[in-house]
């Protein structure tokens, strides 16, 4: 099977599961343990981890900070994408790996604001500047982290030649990732399910991303 049929085949399974999982989260276990009565799906767990964590305000602004630079690799990358355009002068003689990115940002945005009209969850807590609660699945910032830097490894993969800097690029962007999901967690700010949401909806664009932009080995 060539590599990049298996890609396409990983992404079509994995949304399927993340379609499963999102109506699972809305119909297992679901309980009013959210503020103001708001109901959550897998409420034994969700509460649980809510519970063990709390609410740490400090990290969650730690978080906000980090996810600039989310919107920093993705801003640095269209602004690649556009130079190579304006050289090119075209669209059809732009790299296939660009206009990939492209429709992967689209789609990104897209479903950032499908999520704040469809609410599947609302957060565990009510944020210090909000008077009401607020959308919580999936968590924005796991899903932009993922989606952003784990496009980005591969654009890296694809573009620098040189193993050291390549490696210390991708590691950059591993680590920052995971410091996001993990600070996201932590901070109390979503349900652990919000956070597995943003993995997996992060995962099936990812995975679709590298099925469209990937070279096959000789």
């Amino acid at each position: 099977m060539k590599t990049r049929t298996r890609y396409m085949i990983t992404a079509f399974l994995l949304l399927i599961f993340t379609v499963f999982y999102i109506y699972a989260i809305q119909a297992a276990d679901v309980q009013a343990i959210g503020p103001m009565g708001t109901k959550v799906g897998f409420a034994t767990i969700n509460k649980a981890v809510s519970e063990a964590t709390g609410f740490n305000e400090k990290l969650y602004k730690i978080t906000q900070i980090l996810g600039l630079a989310t919107f920093a690799v993705a801003g640095l990358f269209a602004l690649l994408g556009l130079l190579q355009l304006i050289r090119r002068r075209s669209l059809l003689k732009m790299d296939r790996s660009f206009i990939a990115l492209g429709c992967l940002y689209v789609v990104l945005a897209g479903l950032y604001a499908a999520f704040e009209v469809f609410i599947v969850n609302y957060r565990p807590v009510i944020m210090p500047d909000a008077a009401e609660v607020e959308a919580s699945f999936p968590s924005s910032h796991t899903m932009l982290a993922c989606t952003v830097m784990g496009s980005a490894v591969i654009m890296i993969g694809l573009y620098i030649k040189n193993k050291a800097l390549r490696f210390f690029l991708q590691l950059i962007c591993i680590v920052l990732m995971l410091g996001i999901v993990a600070g996201r967690l932590l901070s109390g700010v979503h349900w652990l399910t919000d956070i597995i949401g943003g993995i997996l909806i992060s995962l099936v664009l990812v995975t679709l991303f590298a099925g469209i932009v990937c070279k096959e080995k000789k």
